[in-house]
C-alpha cells in the first residue's frame, strides 16, 4: 500500500522553506558549501542552490559526495579519495551543509561527515533533509527539516524528485 505524502508543489514549497532557513541561520553565505548525498541529495542541493541564488542573489559553492568508502554496513575496495573533485580550499573554515533526502538511522550522514573530514576540515557541518522518520542508531539530528514523518520499521519512505519537480513525490510504502 502506497501513501501520497508530499507531491510536485508541496516538495518545491518545502526545499524554498528551507532555502529561506538556510539564508536566515548563515549571516554569512559566502562561506556557506552545499553538499549533495548521492543521489537525490545531488538534485535537492541544485535546487536548494537555485532558491537561495533566487532569494539572495549569492550563488553557493555546490558538489556532491560518494560515501561509499566510508560506510560501516558494507565493504568496498573502493578508494577513500574517490571525492578528489572536491578540493580542501572548498570546505576547509566553511560551513558545510550536508543535504540528504531521507534521515532514518544517521549512519549514512555519520559517513557523509567522515567523507568530509577526510578531505578537508570545515568550521560546522549541518544538515538539510527533506524527510526525517526517525529511527536513529546514531546522535544525529538535522538542523533542517522538509517533514517530519514518523514511520515504522516495516514502512519504506520512496522519494522522487527531479530538477523540474515534475513528477516529484515522498511516499510511504507499508
Amino acid at each position: 500500500m502506497e501513501k501520497l505524502i508530499l507531491d510536485n508543489e508541496t516538495i518545491k514549497r518545502t526545499l524554498r522553506r528551507i532555502a529561506y532557513e538556510i539564508i536566515e541561520k548563515n549571516s554569512n553565505l559566502n562561506d556557506c558549501v552545499l553538499i549533495g548525498i548521492k543521489q537525490k541529495g545531488i538534485i535537492m542541493a541544485k535546487l536548494l542552490s537555485e532558491n537561495i541564488q533566487q532569494i539572495e542573489g549569492v550563488n553557493l559553492y555546490t558538489n556532491s559526495i560518494d560515501i561509499t568508502p566510508f560506510r560501516d554496513d558494507i565493504e568496498t575496495k573502493t578508494s577513500k579519495d574517490i571525492n578528489n573533485y572536491i578540493n580542501k580550499e572548498d570546505i576547509l573554515g566553511k560551513t558545510v551543509i550536508l543535504i540528504d533526502d531521507v534521515l532514518y538511522t544517521g549512519r549514512t550522514i555519520r559517513a557523509a561527515m567522515d567523507a568530509i573530514i577526510h578531505i578537508g576540515r570545515p568550521s560546522k557541518i549541518d544538515l538539510a533533509v527533506l524527510v526525517d522518520r526517525g529511527h536513529r542508531q546514531l546522535p544525529i539530528r538535522a538542523n533542517y527539516i522538509g517533514k517530519n514523518i514518523p514511520t515504522s520499521n516495516t514502512e519504506t519512505i520512496k522519494v522522487n524528485i527531479t530538477e523540474d519537480y515534475q513528477n516529484s513525490s515522498v511516499m510511504i510504502l507499508q
